[in-house]
């Protein structure tokens, strides 16, 4: 254990039992009189804190008027619940990990923030069993892809890349070379994006890392685009389809159904209205309709696609298709 974890543990210590004995410290941070003397001194004199003795109950505890109020030491410093939000935050990661790429990453942090907060190895594996993530149509990204992308997002440098892309049925897509100045990695629906400029394309596109077959990080620096115009372009559409020239689709949910969808958000920049008999229309843009019929289609029944004409009539076309497989 650190100092900086000593100090974390004196300080939850005090702050949950209101008073520490000197034997009960040495006991919980494992270190000689001495370093536990100099940890107390340097917390009063170099980072103020309001420690005292009290003879009377011969423990530490903080000073008269400190008591009953949320203490904090200065610097880079965490509460007990704000501590625990932040495993919290691992375990969520974790659970989206690929192969184990962020945990191998992240576990040296996440030991650190279980040394703060006072907790041994038992309670620490207790603590990752209380959070549990569900993923479905997760698709794994080769783990020296992932790191190789990660990498090059954060040092600003450009990827030569082999990506294939997914055309439609029965035609098949060769991989082709291109070279991309990163910009955003996107972790959506269980699947990693990469959104860059491609100099092959002169454009901004994104690129489904499940789909990328080599990778090379390049010493060149990458394109510098502004957030704003990567978002203008890429953040428009409906789901993970990109794309500039939006369209709007107007839809209109049951009185059952809009019990649930109501709560949803569709898209950031998305409309709706509770109308008189209990149902709830909803205008959501879009770019591409892939991800919006598949949507759509897992309320069949339920919705009613008022316009545009083709996505009511792709709609309709996909509703046949099933009822035919069934038949």
């Amino acid at each position: 254990m650190d100092r900086t974890e000593r100090f974390y543990k004196i300080e939850l210590m005090i702050r949950n039992r209101e008073c520490v004995s000197f034997a009960a410290l040495l006991d919980a941070l494992e270190v000689s009189p001495a370093t536990l003397k100099r940890d107390l001194q340097y917390l009063r004199e170099r980072m103020d804190a309001p420690i005292e003795y009290d003879a009377a109950r011969r423990g530490y505890r903080f000073g008269q008027q400190y008591r009953g109020q949320q203490h904090e030491l200065p610097g880079v410093w965490f509460s007990e619940s704000e501590l625990h939000a932040l495993l919290t935050m691992h375990q969520m990661l974790a659970g989206m990990d690929e192969d184990g790429i962020l945990s191998r990453h992240l576990q040296p942090m996440f030991d650190k923030l279980t040394g703060m907060l006072g907790a041994d190895e038992a309670e620490a594996k207790a603590l990752t069993q209380r959070i549990k993530l569900i993923s479905t149509a997760k698709r794994r990204v080769p783990s020296e892809f992932f790191e190789l992308v990660g990498s090059a997002v954060v040092k600003r440098l450009r990827l030569a890349v082999v990506y294939r892309s997914r055309g439609k049925a029965g035609v098949e897509s060769r991989p082709k070379e291109r070279v991309l100045s990163p910009q955003r990695l996107v972790h959506y629906r269980n699947t990693w994006y990469l959104d860059a400029w491609c100099h092959q394309s002169e454009g901004f596109r994104r690129f489904a890392l499940d789909a990328v077959e080599a990778v090379k990080l390049l010493e060149e620096k990458a394109k510098a685009v502004p957030l704003k115009q990567l978002e203008a372009e890429l953040d428009q559409g409906y789901g993970i389809f990109a794309g500039a020239k939006t369209r709007e689709a107007n839809l209109i949910f049951s009185a059952e159904a809009a019990q649930w969808v109501a709560r949803e958000e569709w898209h950031p920049a998305q409309r709706s209205d509770w109308l008189p008999d209990g149902c709830w229309q909803l205008r959501v843009p879009y770019v591409d309709a892939t991800e919006l019929l598949m949507d759509l289609l897992r309320h069949a029944g339920e919705v009613e696609i008022v316009s545009p004409a083709d996505l009511r009539s792709a709609y309709a076309k996909r509703l046949k298709r099933a009822v035919a497989l069934l038949e």
